[in-house]
């Protein structure tokens, strides 16, 4: 049987989602914690990879298991139990076996937070910039991405990927107080490419480059034309939705 888990967590501690042979991921915790539970050995398939650091408030993954499964919330309730504070299972589903985590995701939501002064209780959550962004441009800048659909020139250069393309849905910058949120929605994300994007934008918040020389980094398909990556700690992955 096929059962599908939504968790949150914070990536500060772990090596990405994917497990790894000498590093500790989120996806080994969550499956020792599944053995556990389960008494048997699992493997759980979660949507994507996340980078080193960034976190997740709306992870799906899925796990196969020889046991039927009848009381979802004692589950969990018992890999909560389980687990480290810093990650947390929402809830257990049963779903159909041919379902899939990864493959049947049409979409992923991330968001990136940035401080425009100093805040304590911002630390490890937000990316502090202090001189001032100019947020029109930047959003400006950010509305051309639904003009393109190869995103190489923000991609981790050493990558085993089949196609730099991605669909762009929503792209959006919020203001509130001291803080600037992007937001953005895509099929599929290249690795680091939200940071390096954020990353570039700023440079263009700053008036460093152009609205015009940031549409032709994209189209140079370089990353080396592009601003440098801003920091994992403040970018989370927030939803990630599937067919109706």
């Amino acid at each position: 049987m096929r059962y599908l888990i939504r968790l949150s967590y914070l990536g500060t501690s772990y090596h990405g989602w994917q497990k790894q042979v000498h590093e500790i991921s989120v996806q080994s915790q969550v499956n020792l914690a599944l053995k556990t539970a389960l008494q048997e050995t699992v493997d759980v398939v979660g949507a994507g990879r996340t980078d080193t650091g960034v976190h997740a408030s709306g992870y799906v993954a899925h796990f196969d298991s020889s046991q039927k499964i009848f009381d979802f919330k004692m589950l969990a309730f018992k890999l909560n139990s389980i687990l480290p504070p810093d990650i947390a299972v929402q809830s257990v589903v049963g779903v159909k076996d041919d379902f899939h985590a990864r493959f049947d995701a049409i979409s992923r939501t991330y968001r990136y937070s940035i401080i425009q002064t100093k805040d304590p209780f911002s630390v490890g959550r937000s990316y502090l910039v202090k001189n001032e962004l100019n947020l029109q441009v930047m959003q400006n800048a950010s509305n051309l991405l639904f003009n393109h659909k190869n995103f190489k020139s923000f991609s981790k250069v050493k990558t085993d990927v089949y196609t730099f393309d991605c669909h762009i849905e929503k792209v959006e910058w919020q203001k509130e107080g001291h803080h600037l949120f992007f937001e953005i929605t895509a099929n599929r994300f290249l690795r680091n490419m939200v940071r390096a994007i954020v990353g570039t934008l700023i440079e263009v918040g700053l008036e460093k480059i152009s609205v015009e020389e940031f549409n032709d980094i994209i189209l140079a398909k370089d990353r080396s034309k592009a601003g440098k990556s801003v920091p994992a700690h403040a970018l989370v992955l927030t939803n990630i939705k599937y067919p109706v």
